[in-house]
């Protein structure tokens, strides 16, 4: 499997604006808003956790998958690029999540 399968994924989300709502679902979340894309990611945040405490490997993938996309809408939906949360995920690389979090509440 590609590394950059998250970045395709983007791409796609962010070419569904130009989709009608009627054949797009990433579209109508898009259209719907960003508080409506925060909800439905909590939505999937919940059913991520629910499967990682009591259910199968299988769901638990199966709902990180969908939390990764729905994070992805949300995104989009704000305006944020993917990329931008990657270089920030970089620039925190090599220092203790510690340390970052320290810094972070100073």
């Amino acid at each position: 499997m590609s590394d950059d399968v998250l970045s395709r994924l983007a791409a796609t989300i962010r070419a569904r604006r130009a989709e009608t709502a009627e054949k797009s679902y990433t579209r109508q979340l898009l259209e719907a808003g960003p508080e409506r894309c925060a909800k439905k990611l909590g939505e999937e945040a919940v059913e991520t956790v629910i499967a990682g405490v009591n259910q199968s490997d299988d769901a638990l993938r199966a709902e990180a998958a969908d939390l990764l996309y729905h994070l992805l809408v949300l995104l989009e939906a704000r305006g944020v690029a993917f990329d931008e949360v990657l270089a920030v995920l970089e620039s925190r690389t090599g220092q203790s999540g510690l340390a970052e979090k320290a810094a972070r509440t100073s």
